[in-house]
């Protein structure tokens, strides 16, 4: 059975720092490229992060360039979010997904976000 679980989220305050991680099982995590997006109360799900499967090549949204940074551990099958000089804006369920073309698409459940003071 695939998992992929979220951790790390919480209450912070504008311009402190969270890292999110998520943990897969069931899966070999170097064969799927992985993201990270969001949603906000009454937004879309919208894309923050992608990074290759080797770790090689990332993506930012706009909203979160200079201040988020992707990573992953195939080793321990984990990707990580370093997330800096959080604003409100940035607050919201964050989501991981595996990205496995034929091999399929994960989700994991979310975890919460609020960057408030």
């Amino acid at each position: 059975q695939v998992q992929l679980v979220e951790s790390g989220g919480g209450l912070v305050q504008p311009g402190g720092s969270l890292r999110l991680s998520c943990a897969a099982s069931g899966i070999t995590l170097s064969n799927y490229a992985m993201t990270w997006h969001r949603q906000a109360p009454g937004q879309k799900r919208e894309l923050v992060a992608a990074i290759g499967r080797a770790g090689d090549s990332t993506l930012y949204a706009d909203s979160v360039k200079g201040r988020f940074t992707v990573s992953r551990d195939n080793v321990e099958n984990t990707m990580y979010l370093e997330m800096n000089k959080q604003k409100p804006e940035d607050t919201a369920v964050y989501y991981c997904q595996a990205v496995g073309g034929a091999l399929g698409n994960y989700w994991g459940q979310g975890t919460q976000v609020t960057v408030s003071s």
